[in-house]
């Protein structure tokens, strides 16, 4: 092997080695969070929120991430940010007010046949 080779070679390593140690390491579920208020408003049920994860096992940090989006008051902004946590896949959407829980259920209404789509291309065979 020429040196030319060599070099080639060990600089396409290096490059691909930090790629395939980000893909081995496990994922942690993201929980996205939604609320029609602000964070300010809400500190004291956020934190009996992450206190039910904790208790349930779910550090965030450790074993789970939340992504938040807050309204602001601002009921308009709630279905562009529920749009966001699906686009995003998140493991969960815990809507935590009326307001977002009305825009969450509205996308999931919206995936719905998505996902029926997705079934069918992963399981051709099956049948309701």
């Amino acid at each position: 092997m020429k040196r030319r080779e060599f070099i080639t070679l060990l600089g396409g390593a290096t490059v691909a080695w930090p790629i395939a140690a980000r893909a081995q390491q496990p994922t942690v579920p993201v929980v996205g969070f939604v609320n029609f208020a602000s964070a300010e408003g809400y500190a004291p049920q956020e934190s009996a929120f992450l206190k039910g994860l904790s208790e349930a096992g779910y550090v965030v940090g450790r074993n789970v991430a939340i992504e938040y989006r807050w309204a602001e008051g601002r009921t308009d902004q709630l279905p562009a940010m529920v749009a966001d946590l699906v686009h995003r896949q998140v493991a969960v959407i815990a809507a935590t007010s009326t307001p977002a829980a009305i825009a969450a259920k509205a996308a999931n209404v919206e995936m719905a046949p998505k996902r029926l789509q997705l079934l069918h291309e992963l399981v051709p065979t099956a049948s309701a």
